[in-house]
């Protein structure tokens, strides 16, 4: 069978396209056969070797994988072969090891998927069950009545986006343009604000009548990160669950004392906070695919490639220029 291997670490060009074996099946794996694969941040990470939950090269650098089940252990009999399956490397031993044709894996860890449920939508909800952890799990103890969400247009983002309007918040995003601008707002967001050339902050207060919104997400810190201080309401919660633009400089505790009034926090969030959380890590993936199932969300697939385009695939995940999710298919 194809797979995708990382011998070296770096760039795109570090992903081989080779020949390996399929992989042998234990007493209580199942053996999927993918239809479709997500394209990621941990994949990158993986891929560039700085991943801190890196597996051991050569790496399988994928992290979602759909597809129906093949063949079953001899001691599996929750699952059957033919049934439709969503497996995320959250609910494997270590990250990584989905860009395959087939993939093995303990079968309690895969998860059933409904016939009306697309097997590409389906590798999207990694970004909804973060999305999910980030609305439900970051704020204060009053449920969040608004949000804005830093880079709205982007894959986490258009998450973040569908799941606040399903919990009835107000949802302020920020873009760099008008087409995105537009994207956003398709998702749900009612508000949008271009952070190249507004003031985020003022706007932000505009759009919520002076109060501010409840939850600020941001995966980019860097030194715009303590300004979103401004923009919290009443007891508002700023999370930071990346820092693509590096860490800020200012002391934390002297930026938050300046706006003692609104008694602000901040909360820095990973999802791997779950990975001794099974049930809980479980529970959040079940909404999603209900979710999924229903209509109440619907992923947003920039672009399609083989996984044999593996290398272009991740391209374009470094370009930064995917509105929503990239993912691949078998050849």
């Amino acid at each position: 069978m194809k797979a995708v291997l990382v011998h070296r670490p770096g760039g795109p060009e570090a992903l081989d396209y080779v020949e390996v074996p399929v992989p042998a099946l234990g007493a209580r794996d199942v053996l999927i056969r993918a239809q479709a694969f997500g394209v990621g941040q941990p994949d990158k990470l993986i891929r560039s070797g700085v991943y801190k939950w890196m597996p051991p090269l050569p790496a399988n650098p994928g992290n979602d994988v759909a597809g129906y089940v093949d063949a079953v252990g001899a001691d599996v009999t929750e699952v059957s072969a033919g049934q439709r399956v969503l497996l995320s490397a959250r609910d494997l031993a270590q990250r990584g090891g989905c860009y395959a044709e087939y993939v093995a894996a303990p079968a309690d860890a895969v998860h059933l998927l409904p016939e009306n449920v697309a097997f590409e939508d389906a590798v999207c909800l990694a970004n909804y069950q973060v999305a999910w952890a980030l609305l439900h799990h970051c704020g204060a103890a009053t449920p969040p009545r608004s949000v804005l969400v830093i880079g709205a247009a982007g894959g986490v983002g258009t998450s973040l986006v569908q799941l606040a309007k399903i919990a009835g918040m107000k949802v302020i995003g920020t873009v760099s343009t008008p087409e995105k601008a537009a994207f956003a707002r398709r998702m749900g967001a009612d508000e949008t604000i271009f952070y190249r050339d507004e003031d985020v902050i003022a706007r932000t207060r505009a759009l919520t009548d002076g109060r501010g919104v409840s939850l600020v997400l941001d995966h980019v810190c860097g030194p715009e990160f303590y300004s979103y201080l401004g923009a919290l309401d009443k007891w508002g919660t700023i999370v930071s669950y990346n820092a693509f633009a590096g860490l800020p400089a200012e002391n934390a505790m002297r930026e938050m004392r300046k706006y003692l009034d609104i008694c602000p926090a901040i909360r820095c969030f990973s999802f791997h906070i779950y990975d001794h959380d099974r049930e809980g890590r479980r529970e959040i993936m079940r909404k999603v695919i209900s979710y999924l199932a229903e209509g109440a969300i619907r992923p947003s697939i920039f672009k399609r490639f083989k996984l044999s385009d593996v290398r272009a695939a991740h391209e374009l995940l470094d370009s930064g220029a995917a509105f929503g999710k990239i993912v691949m298919t078998p050849d």
